[in-house]
């Protein structure tokens, strides 16, 4: 049992380091989604293309943090007061779809190291990641991973990949609007399409065009981003 415990900790710590400076060019999500492409008779698709952050529009981390985690600046992994919030809101208000809580470090931690689901003990291995790469990674190297692996349809991983899918682009040369689009997506990118939006989808593009007024561009590598 203890050689178990100090091969876990070796083996990723290792993995956390190493993904510091390597890309990721595959997820254990991009497995399984073949996996259930295949199960289900589906032609196989996996679009992925990675691209360092300097080559993704500035506008495509504002987007995200102006959806996804506002505080992702200023936070060391885990947003307390967005988890209190929707908490209380769920507690009060259990008819109503669960609201959840979980920051772009989160997010990037689930979608390179684990699997998804929702039970305790992949959340308790999600909490473990996040706590390292947060700890081991710059927020751009944390931002420019997210960009990278997650989910942004059917079968397409990453800016690049779905800049060139839905609006025949590169992730560099992505509009405000678009930026803002795809983010609209991010809660469940399997459902809502950046491809063809419906007017929900046009309703959360253009409150997440608002907001990103009021978020700041990401901070380049070795800059201070709490002075943001």
């Amino acid at each position: 049992m203890k050689w178990i415990v100090v091969a876990f900790f070796a083996s990723t710590i290792l993995s956390v380091v190493a993904l510091r400076f390597f890309p990721v060019y595959f997820t254990p999500l991009m497995f399984i989604r073949c996996y259930e492409q295949v199960a289900d008779g589906k032609d196989l698709k996996l679009s992925h293309h990675w691209v360092p952050l300097e080559k993704i529009s500035p506008n495509l981390p504002r987007a995200v943090i102006a959806s996804e985690d506002a505080n992702f600046l200023k936070h060391h992994g885990f947003d307390y007061k967005a988890i209190e919030h929707a908490a209380k809101r769920n507690r009060e208000h259990p008819e109503k779809r669960k609201l959840g809580a979980s920051t772009i470090s989160q997010q990037t931690a689930k979608n390179v190291f684990l699997w998804p689901g929702r039970s305790w003990v992949r959340k308790g291995f999600e909490v473990y990641f996040t706590f390292m790469i947060e700890l081991m990674w710059s927020k751009q190297r944390i931002m420019e991973v997210y960009l990278n692996s997650i989910e942004m349809g059917d079968g397409i991983y990453g800016a690049d990949a779905v800049a060139e899918e839905h609006f025949n682009t590169t992730a560099q040369n992505l509009s405000k609007a678009q930026c803002a689009l795809i983010a609209a997506t991010l809660p469940n990118p399997r459902k809502f399409s950046s491809l063809h939006p419906s007017a929900y989808m046009l309703k959360r593009q253009a409150r997440i065009l608002r907001e990103m007024r009021y978020v700041p561009e990401l901070p380049k590598e070795g800059e201070d981003v709490k002075k943001k």
